[in-house]
């Protein structure tokens, strides 16, 4: 996958949430550097949110395999076991929890679980950045992409003040310039998460 960004931005809201956004990134100073990070989720530590398409695979079982949406609660529907909450799951993690649940009624289920459509996911990019906005990305976007496609680093921008911050789980990481050009590094290769705000101060 690219970690190319789109350069369309969807309208930035000014109502209360983005105010709120950034009163908390502004009033946190718990960081850590990008280098101090541990190494970002590989694809297959994919974290499942609401209207990814799952297709779930039950092997000799094929009255148990189905394809189903996440709903907004988090939630699939299987046949037999009924609701699975999948949300910030991995796909290995779902299905070894409908293999738990299955063993009630199959003997040692195998299961497999694939993401065969992922919801669109976007991050915001705020503060001294040319556009200001919030914007497309997929799953292996990286820092620098993110603020390209903002216009890049206002003259007022300070070089080593570009933050990432992360709701779940808390999580504020702090970059250089210098280290987002340098290929390989630890900050050129960190990777955002949908619903990532990324802040030059």
């Amino acid at each position: 996958m690219s970690g190319r960004a789109n350069v369309r931005a969807v309208t930035l809201p000014l109502g209360l949430a983005a105010v709120m956004v950034l009163l908390s990134c502004a009033s946190s100073r718990s960081w850590k550097w990008a280098e101090d990070c541990p190494a970002e989720r590989a694809a297959d530590d994919y974290a499942i949110a609401a209207s990814d398409l799952l297709g779930v695979r039950v092997y000799g079982q094929e009255p148990l395999t189905t394809r189903s949406r996440v709903r907004s609660d988090g939630r699939i529907s299987m046949p037999l076991i009924g609701d699975v909450m999948v949300r910030g799951m991995t796909p290995a993690r779902v299905a070894a929890a409908i293999a738990a649940r299955l063993r009630e009624y199959v003997v040692s289920p195998m299961v497999t679980v694939t993401v065969e459509e992922s919801a669109p996911s976007s991050i915001s990019v705020l503060g001294e950045v040319a556009r200001p906005g919030i914007y497309p990305l997929d799953s292996a976007a990286a820092v620098l992409p993110a603020l390209a496609a903002a216009g890049g680093l206002t003259q007022f921008a300070g070089p080593s003040e570009i933050y990432v911050v992360r709701a779940e789980p808390p999580l504020r990481v702090r970059f250089s310039l210098a280290k987002l050009t340098e290929a390989g590094s630890p900050a050129a290769t960190f990777r955002l998460r949908r619903g990532d705000v990324v802040v030059v101060e």
